[in-house]
């Protein structure tokens, strides 16, 4: 029997899919759940349509996103951190913070779901963080981890600086006039 999926079912597709199916599972779970309807030519047309434009929104987003995927693709952000003795942060950069620092940066809302981040970062240094913008676009940007009055990033790395007290905070745009050479 051929349904048409209104919600994504795990290991039949997503929604607007057309899936074959048993008589059975769609009759005593996927339609009383509300995940699915029979497909009849008319809702098999319509959810064609509703496919289509589907994928003509999301290539409009993607069109209009990639001005920002450009720009952000390769950015090094400093961020300033209270840390303890074996370089562990007090605290932990979020994506939270991270997308603060990109919005502050690029002027564009950027959404701190849409900053991948496995767990929080906790440590000194250099990571890679994936940024989903839209459908494709996934610029990744390097987080540089500096202790607070430890040696910061050279002018030319770093282009955004946040401080805080767990971690990060807001940001500031960082010039090579800013910085000052002490003796």
């Amino acid at each position: 029997m051929k349904v048409i999926l209104l919600q994504d079912v795990p290991k039949l597709g997503s929604a607007g899919a057309i899936a074959d199916v048993s008589e059975g599972y769609a009759r005593n779970y996927l339609i009383p759940q509300g995940l699915a309807e029979m497909a009849t030519p008319g809702r098999v047309k319509e959810a064609e349509q509703r496919l289509a434009a589907a994928a003509r929104r999301l290539e409009r987003e993607e069109r209009a996103k990639q001005a920002l995927a450009d720009r952000i693709e390769g950015t090094r952000i400093q961020m300033l951190a209270r840390v303890g003795e074996q370089g562990r942060l007090y605290g932990s950069i979020t994506a939270q913070d991270i997308a603060e620092v990109l919005t502050a940066k690029f002027g564009e809302e950027i959404d701190r779901r849409k900053v991948l981040l496995e767990e929080p970062i906790r440590t000194v240094g250099e990571h890679q963080v994936t940024v989903h913008l839209v459908g494709r676009l996934r610029p990744t940007v390097t987080v540089v981890v500096v202790p607070e009055g430890g040696e910061p990033v050279a002018a030319g790395d770093a282009e955004a600086s946040a401080a805080g007290e767990n971690g990060a905070a807001s940001a500031q745009d960082e010039t090579a006039g800013e910085e000052s050479t002490e003796s």
